[in-house]
């Protein structure tokens, strides 16, 4: 605002001048005070304004007192807390893990707060003896059963029965499970010979067979494929088309 030569000497002029530069007075004041750092406060690590220190939350313009709980600790941020080992946090406090017979306190676990003992599983707050049966052994696991089956068996109404693996057969990766020997086809509880026909082959996984190019499968044999003129066997091998300019129909290539 410019202020020329004279323009106050009116009383109600000069009033309005006070009025004027008290609010810009203020409002220069205000801004100080809301960049100001309050008390329990630091520079903040990009220098763009100010942090609370450890132990402090920032609320609104200023920096306030972390109330840490009985039987707890600020964590390595400084900006919260966390129970002490043995305690779980319930609302604003830490309140001590009951830990059952045959188990102990795990700080890893956000709920119960502790966990069995090495061949114990967790059964309605309570730790419950593994019984492993016959041909199996216990596993390290939160879930399940608490065992599993040695390999060669499998889970039958809780116990491990043996997988029967017959002849022309063996066991999978698994160890569970049985598959075919190449060459062979899974049937019921047995494995058969793949019988491949006159101008087939095995196919990749050995458990059942292709025809060679120029010829399609017909039931269990190989049948040649009939080529009309202006005809090609496609890409697959089994089958035709009809070359540039010629289209298929009723079993030949006709030109359109």
């Amino acid at each position: 605002m410019r202020i020329k030569p004279g323009q106050f000497r009116n009383p109600s002029a000069r009033a309005y001048l006070a009025v004027f530069l008290l609010a810009a007075v203020a409002s220069v004041s205000a801004g100080q005070d809301r960049n100001a750092m309050p008390a329990n406060a630091r520079p903040s690590r990009d220098s763009s304004g100010w942090e609370c220190s450890r132990g402090f939350q920032r609320v609104e313009q200023a920096c306030v007192a972390i109330k840490v709980p009985a039987d707890a600790y600020l964590d390595s941020t400084g900006g919260r807390w966390e129970c002490n080992r043995g305690y779980l946090k319930v609302n604003e406090s830490c309140s001590a893990v009951r830990v059952p017979a045959d188990a102990h306190a795990d700080d890893e676990r956000f709920s119960p707060g502790w966990q069995c003992n090495r061949g114990y599983r967790e059964a309605g707050g309570a730790c419950a003896r593994i019984i492993v049966p016959q041909n199996a052994h216990s596993v390290e696991s939160s879930f399940g059963k608490g065992w599993d089956c040695d390999r060669g068996y499998r889970i039958e109404r809780e116990q491990c029965a043996a997988v029967k693996v017959p002849t022309n057969g063996f066991l999978r990766t698994s160890g569970d499970e049985w598959g075919c020997e190449r060459g062979f086809m899974k049937r019921a509880e047995a494995c058969v010979p793949v019988e491949v026909p006159s101008n087939g082959y095995l196919n990749t996984r050995g458990d059942g067979w292709n025809c060679e190019r120029g010829f399609k499968p017909q039931k269990s044999a190989c049948v040649a494929l009939l080529v009309p003129a202006n005809g090609y066997v496609d890409y697959s091998g089994n089958d035709w088309t009809c070359i540039e300019g010629f289209r298929r129909h009723d079993g030949a290539c006709v030109r359109f």
